[in-house]
């Protein structure tokens, strides 16, 4: 049978004068005890042992309990708080050390220190409650938040250590100077929550800790929504970040499962993976993005299935001897490139639908720099659908490109091999090499190009065979310079133009055209037209020409992110 005892500083029958005398009564009786408190202000510690339940008797915010200095609430047993508010500073305000301690209705307000905190073995329940200017500290025990308020904490709203497990439910978490969660070397769950305005990440995982996330909604957070680091895992579904600098990070080795996710205006990256992380990434839209969508760097190499990626800057560059698989994914009206791959980085991008953006795929750096398309459909690139250089190879299978300057190019020493692809209604040219760049084409088709089918010059090597080229408006293929090569089992149809015109270095074996075939000293008439060209996608073709010079991929891009792995968080 629970035992009842009443606090008031006023007096009564049987009253206690305050909470402590209370406290000590029941401990004496050894039995249950609920305590009803009268409204007040208790300038009193409590410590708080066995099956114990203190109640503001009118209810939440109508007992305030604090000390200028030392804790407020020490509990051990099973201890449960119900509408009171704790207030302290620099020290653990609330803490249990045994047993369990549910707190709900309860504010605790901490200038500084620890608000709450969950010792080893303990269990606590946090629910309806508000917890101001402090951090909660779960340290190896477990831990239920429900429907809490988390505000203007001075480093982490909430910490999870040392093997703790905790859930998050429901629950606002704003303000926060450092993070909004972090998980190390434990396991945490946050479903169902708001954070917004961390100066850091507003959920982060380290040191091998397990973070899942669903239905939660970040915002104007300074760092990452959320950041998983040192080989930690996790889940994010259903969450949208939006306006953080980076809307999900990756790095040292984690490898996070994210779904269904929304990141959106992130000032720099939507997603971020490097240093060794991986991480798979499916049916996210990355909206607006400052810098990068999808930004892999140093060693990084992801899988991203479906979703979108619209509006900003750079769509997905993978760069510093990072790797990824890109399937499935809509790329759409950026302001630069779709697909970057530079710097000995690798990349696989399969059915995609490249759209409106500046050009569709760049690619440079030295022979460890490849990339792989395949069934994907550039359309309406300002620039070229694909064009490579440095010592990069890139191969394309199924490839579909449609308007824009140039379909496919290759410059410098580059090596680009395309097979069973279509390039249509380009106003300069289908496929072309510069340079001493190599060009493998078989089953290319070209159609209703403004100037050239295929080209070639410098000193480019070009092997096309099994190609077609049709309505061409000036030539089906076009060789000058240096260039070299074979055109074999090809076909030039049209009413306009030549079929070839040649330099004498290019064989032509068995092709089918009812065009002429212009040999290197059967220039067309009139003067030799000069042209010098300086445009990193590829060049724009006017009409017909000859004995050009191309300057092409003499741009210096440079992609660099000034943010360390590890921030010397706090717990």
């Amino acid at each position: 049978m629970v035992a009842r005892y009443v606090v008031s500083p006023r007096g009564g029958r049987r009253a206690h004068p305050d909470i402590t005398s209370a406290l000590r009564a029941a401990a004496a009786r050894g039995r249950p005890a609920l305590i009803e408190i009268a409204p007040g202000r208790y300038e009193e510690s409590l410590t708080v042992r066995g099956d114990v339940r203190l109640v503001a008797a009118e209810g939440p915010g109508s007992v305030v309990v604090g000390r200028p200095r030392g804790p407020v609430l020490d509990a051990a047993g099973s201890v449960r708080v119900h509408g009171l508010t704790l207030v302290g500073r620099e020290t653990d305000v609330a803490a249990c050390h045994a047993g369990a301690l549910t707190l709900d209705h309860t504010e605790i307000r901490a200038h500084g220190g620890v608000a709450l905190h969950a010792r080893p073995h303990t269990t606590v329940t946090l629910r309806d409650s508000v917890v101001a200017h402090g951090r909660t500290l779960f340290t190896g025990g477990a831990g239920l938040v429900e429907r809490c308020r988390f505000t203007d904490a001075p480093d982490n709203a909430v910490a999870v250590i040392e093997g703790a497990r905790v859930s998050v439910l429901g629950s606002l978490i704003e303000g926060s100077r450092i993070h909004g969660l972090r998980v190390s070397d434990a396991h945490a769950e946050v479903v169902g929550c708001e954070l917004t305005g961390t100066g850091q990440a507003a959920l982060t995982a380290d040191a091998r800790a397990r973070l899942v996330v669903a239905d939660c909604v970040i915002t104007a957070v300074h760092g990452e929504g959320i950041m998983f680091t040192e080989q930690s895992r996790g889940s994010v579904d259903r969450t949208r970040v939006d306006g953080a600098r980076h809307g999900i990070g990756a790095a040292g080795g984690a490898d996070p499962l994210v779904r269904g996710c929304v990141l959106a205006d992130c000032h720099d990256t939507g997603i971020n993976v490097q240093t060794d992380a991986r991480g798979r990434f499916e049916d996210c839209q990355v909206l607006g993005s400052g810098n990068i969508a999808v930004f892999v760097t140093k060693g990084g190499a992801p899988e991203v299935h479906g979703g979108r990626i619209s509006g900003g800057n750079v769509g997905i560059a993978v760069t510093e001897s990072a790797r990824g698989r890109f399937t499935g994914i809509a790329v759409e009206d950026l302001t630069n490139t779709a697909l970057r791959v530079f710097d000995d980085s690798g990349a696989t991008f399969t059915d995609l639908r490249v759209e409106r953006c500046q050009s569709g795929l760049e690619a440079r750096g030295n022979g460890g720099t490849t990339a792989e398309v395949a069934d994907t459909a550039f359309r309406d690139c300002e620039m070229a659908a694909v064009a490579i250089g440095g010592q990069s190879r890139v191969t394309l299978r199924n490839v579909t490109a449609e308007r824009g300057i140039l379909g496919f190019g290759v410059s410098d020493e580059a090596q680009l091999r395309v097979t069973d692809s279509v390039v249509t209604a380009v106003s300069g040219a289908g496929a072309g090499a510069l340079g001493s760049g190599r060009l493998i084409a078989r089953n290319l088709t070209v159609n209703g190009s403004g100037a050239l089918g295929v080209y070639g010059t410098g000193s480019a090597y070009l092997d096309i065979t099994r190609s077609g080229f049709t309505d061409c408006a000036h030539a089906g293929a076009s060789f000058d310079a240096e260039a070299g090569g074979q055109l074999v089992d090809c076909a030039v149809d049209g009413t306009t133009g030549v079929a070839v015109v040649g330099n004498g270095r290019v064989e032509t074996v068995r092709l089918r055209t009812s065009l002429k075939v212009l040999r290197h000293a059967e220039k067309p008439a009139g003067p030799p037209q000069q042209q010098i060209i300086n445009i990193f996608n590829g060049p724009v073709f006017n009409g017909p020409v000859h004995d050009i010079q191309v300057a092409w991929g003499n741009e210096n891009v440079s992609q660099h992110q000034d943010r360390t792995e590890g921030d010397g968080s706090r717990s």
